[in-house]
């Protein structure tokens, strides 16, 4: 990838995360890395949901929407991170709320501003 691509998909994490912010969610982790993958950002709600957010940014739809890139393989993944993060970071410790996975559609706007669609409960 680009190092401009790199840094409008670091901007649309971060825009995505300011997004969550003011609708009261708390985030718990960015880009949580371990040996088999990448959590774009873990959240928890008010009420107590544990959010597992898979943020895609994309200059054009030219390839296919954002959302669209968040293949099958994709999902499965990401379950499996979840599973990993839970077990490390909150072993024993259940979510009152539930869990939720989200995607969030990132897409440069006008005047350099970025579009943000947060797609609750995506998979």
């Amino acid at each position: 990838m680009s190092e401009a691509g790199l840094r409008l998909g670091a901007r649309g994490e971060a825009e995505a995360a300011s997004r969550y912010q003011a609708g009261g969610y708390r985030v718990l982790a960015r880009n949580w890395r371990c040996r088999d993958g990448e959590l774009d950002l873990v959240l928890e709600s008010e009420q107590g949901v544990l959010v597992f957010s898979e943020v895609k940014t994309r200059r054009t739809d030219r390839f296919g929407t954002p959302a669209e890139a968040v293949t099958a393989a994709k999902v499965r993944r990401l379950r499996r991170l979840a599973a990993q993060w839970l077990a490390t970071e909150r072993p024993g410790v259940k979510a009152p709320g539930g869990i939720r996975f989200d995607v969030v559609a990132v897409t440069p706007g006008s005047g350099g501003r970025l579009e943000v669609e947060i797609i609750e409960g995506a998979f």
